[in-house]
């Protein structure tokens, strides 16, 4: 069987979905694998690496789409790759099923097995494919060390024989995956940190990283089965937005981070409540590519507002691609495991298996 990837569209995504390393499982499984020319050169993974463990390289992505029994790759493939599809093909990768709706039914239709993995079920099983939990734990981090590269003071408390510097003080909106690493970051540089979230259960969590959790009067039935915050009523929405206007009077940097899955992000920093905060201050929206949490969000682009930075940025793992993609790569390699049936060398899509179930296109 044969598992094959293309170069992405390196513009919009420098992340890649087979590492050298998970090549050489893919191979120790009986797998066949065919990338892009020069697939990852751009992380520092030369053709050779790859072809030392066995991977075939070609210069037309056509022919690498039509040899592939399995496709992973980050996201869908654009048009023009779309048509070169066929059926009993499997397509594994971020596939947004929520905006690429139209375009997903009808490869259902060809019947193409389309996997996609931001749907997987939060379980004990899946953790190791959990590719948003993997990705979402980077991107926390390197929001947390742009904010602070942007912010125009000391982060930590300096005391000096000229005076004393204060920490700066930091806001976590969603205490999530993204939201929990970017209180760690933040504590570990030395600034006091606040967090707020939906969900009462985070509050411990938000704790035991050293971080100040802002309670919000009704917020323990916001969370579903599945650990994923719920949409908020409008009353919980207003007792929300009155505690931020008071909490930003005092704080230098808010890491946005709160999403809905399938759903646009909510706004919950409104352009009345920036207007709470002091000049200087910045704000870095994780939550950019789907809305964002800011009122002034744009996307890829620096807003100013009365002296207030927002940062919003489409994809900022593409100023982490060599780390995100080894996390990538192991994910999809786990969730693919999970697809073999080892003994008589085959794929097996069960349905009765709960990953297979979530993740699967119908």
């Amino acid at each position: 069987m044969i598992i094959g990837s293309i170069s992405e569209n390196k513009d919009l995504e420098k992340r890649i979905s087979i590492t050298p390393e998970i090549a050489k499982k893919y191979i120790n499984l009986g797998f066949e694998i065919q990338l892009s020319e020069d697939y990852g050169k751009h992380l520092g993974f030369e053709e050779k690496d790859y072809k030392e463990l066995g991977v075939k390289f070609f210069n037309d992505d056509k022919k690498i789409i039509q040899n592939s029994d399995i496709i992973v790759q980050m996201s869908l493939f654009d048009d023009k790759n779309i048509s070169l599809l066929k059926p009993n093909q499997i397509f594994i990768g971020v596939l947004n099923p929520y905006e690429n709706k139209k375009k997903l039914d009808e490869l259902v239709k060809k019947k193409i097995n389309l996997f996609s993995l931001d749907l997987l079920p939060r379980i004990t099983r899946a953790q190791s494919m959990d590719i948003l939990s993997s990705q979402a734990n980077l991107a926390g981090y390197k929001a947390v060390v742009e904010s602070f590269s942007t912010f125009e003071k000391a982060i930590p408390m300096m005391m000096t024989a000229a005076g004393t510097v204060p920490a700066a003080k930091v806001l976590v909106v969603g205490a999530g995956v993204a939201g929990l690493q970017a209180i760690a970051t933040a504590k570990r540089m030395g600034a006091i940190v606040f967090a707020t979230d939906v969900r009462m259960a985070s509050k411990e969590q938000v704790e035991s990283l050293g971080g100040k959790f802002l309670t919000v009067e009704g917020a323990e039935n916001l969370e579903t089965e599945g650990g994923y915050a719920k949409e908020t009523s409008n009353e919980f929405k207003k007792k929300q937005e009155d505690l931020l206007s008071e909490t930003l009077k005092k704080i230098d940097i808010v890491i946005c981070t709160a999403l809905i899955p399938g759903k646009k992000a909510p706004l919950i920093i409104k352009e009345k409540m920036l207007e709470n905060m002091r000049p200087g201050s910045v704000i870095y929206d994780l939550a950019a590519a789907q809305g964002g949490n800011v009122a002034f969000t744009e996307v890829d682009k620096i807003v100013e507002k009365n002296g207030v930075k927002v940062i919003g940025e489409k994809n900022i793992l593409n100023k982490l691609p060599t780390s995100s993609s080894s996390l990538y790569a192991k994910n999809v390699f786990n969730f693919i495991l999970n697809l073999y049936d080892k003994e008589n060398k085959k794929i097996n899509i069960n349905l009765e298996d709960e990953i297979i179930d979530k993740t699967i296109i119908k």
